[in-house]
């Protein structure tokens, strides 16, 4: 079985013979793990589509819906833990240990009555569903050189917007079909059998034995001497003392409130402001996931047009969030058009813009540190972006039925402008040290 093969088995053994040379392996491997994003936000985003009918018929308040999904932000805050796991115990195990947890406790909501019990299991699932980020950047890492990492970063950030975009017809599917607690087991059976692909298909670079040689010098010259791994395990303490880790961390805690609120949050705006019923929401929530897909190339995009006229990769990458946070304006007036429809397009821009920045903030964690410190850097770094998220959530859920969702959506329009002022100002260019120290 695929299971008893070792994370490093040599490129003889049984497990690895059966195995064909690929061309551009890394492609393939960086489409396995967007799959396994997929899976993984289609079954973190099953509550919010399930949540107008789950509140009706348990009769949870919104209140109680808010202390739900902040659960979920509580043990997806613990992301340094998941990445800390990654680097020390290696991707392919690790990763798959978590993907078997997220299952088996997403399936688990089938079996919850209560505000309390959705909120224990959406804790546990946070955390098992938070190594999702960590793996895909220390995938593109130790998978791409320095020119592709940008688009293979886009690549497996797709795959969020995919599981977002899947989840209202396939959830809104199973629930008229079946019910709600339905829709949970689904999406955990689906983790379990990407977890069978997983752990039959992905070794590391250096062993797996479908890669050409050809590649693997490719990978090899185009990384960064400066960022190859070394022996040591990742210093916490060392990473949290570095501007460069909080240039982009704080970024992602004004930045992902967006992600959090289009999400779980959304699907309650229609039905509660809009009027929306369970199959309108069907229809047009997934919107803007699918406007995040093209968000998630176009920073890559416009950092790699920047690059080819000049700009360095840091500064291109910071040009590509400054148009995003631009662009994420758009939000402040979800709330203020008459029109559902004019609100939905706005949802839209906002889901390409939020995903044009963050992917391109995400994917500096591969740019600025060791290999043997992304998976770690990218936890941290996610931590605070769930930080970011909890809180506004929180906030929703304490005032939304005094205010109603307009100041949440005014926000949303400002804080990714800050955040672009914080990567300009604390992050420091390699490149351009590197120049003036020459």
């Amino acid at each position: 079985m695929a299971v008893a093969v070792p994370e490093r088995a040599p490129e003889g053994s049984p497990g690895g013979a059966a195995m064909p040379k690929l061309k551009a392996l890394r492609w393939w491997i960086i489409g396995l793990v967007t799959l396994g994003a997929v899976i993984n936000y289609l079954t973190r985003s099953t509550m919010g589509v399930a949540a107008p009918t789950l509140l009706k018929e348990l009769g949870i308040s919104v209140t109680e819906y808010s202390w739900i999904t902040s659960a979920f932000q509580l043990g997806i805050m613990l992301q340094p833990i998941c990445g800390y796991v990654l680097d020390t115990l290696g991707l392919r195990t690790g990763f798959a240990v978590f993907a078997v947890a997220w299952s088996l406790i997403a399936m688990a909501h089938g079996l919850a009555n209560s505000w309390q019990g959705f909120a224990v299991l959406r804790g546990f699932l946070g955390l098992a569903e938070g190594s999702a980020q960590p793996a895909g950047m220390k995938t593109v890492a130790i998978w791409f050189p320095a020119k592709e990492r940008g688009f293979a970063g886009g690549v497996f950030n797709i795959g969020a917007s995919i599981g977002s975009v899947l989840a209202p017809p396939l959830v809104v599917w199973a629930v008229l079909v079946w019910n709600w607690r339905a829709a949970f087991v689904l999406t955990g059976v689906m983790g379990l059998v990407w977890v069978v692909l997983w752990l039959a298909f992905y070794r590391s670079p250096e062993q797996h034995p479908s890669m050409t040689d050809a590649e693997r010098a490719v990978i090899a010259a185009g990384q960064e001497a400066h960022l190859e791994a070394v022996a040591a395990r990742p210093s916490v303490l060392s990473i949290l003392k570095q501007g460069q880790f909080w240039g982009i961390a704080l970024p992602r805690f004004l930045a992902d409130p967006t992600w959090g609120t289009l999400a779980f949050w959304v699907p309650l705006y229609l039905s509660q402001t809009r009027g929306f019923d369970l199959k309108q929401i069907a229809l047009f929530a997934w919107m803007p996931f699918v406007a995040a897909d093209l968000g998630c190339m176009a920073g890559p995009v416009i950092a790699l047009f920047l690059q080819k006229r000049g700009v360095t990769l840091i500064n291109a990458r910071r040009i590509a969030f400054t148009l995003g946070a631009v662009l994420m304006t758009g939000m402040m007036f979800v709330g203020k058009v008459e029109s559902a429809y004019a609100a939905i397009a706005l949802l839209c821009l906002g889901g390409f813009a939020h995903q044009t920045l963050s992917v391109t903030v995400i994917t500096m964690a591969s740019d600025l540190f060791r290999r043997n410190e992304v998976a770690t850097v990218a936890g941290l770094a996610g931590m605070m972006g769930n930080l970011g998220l909890l809180l506004f959530s929180l906030l929703i859920g304490g005032l939304v039925a005094k205010v109603g969702y307009d100041p949440f959506f005014i926000a949303l329009g400002v804080l990714d402008i800050l955040g672009a002022i914080l990567l300009w100002t604390l992050v420091k260019d390699p490149a351009a040290r590197a120049k003036a120290a020459a």
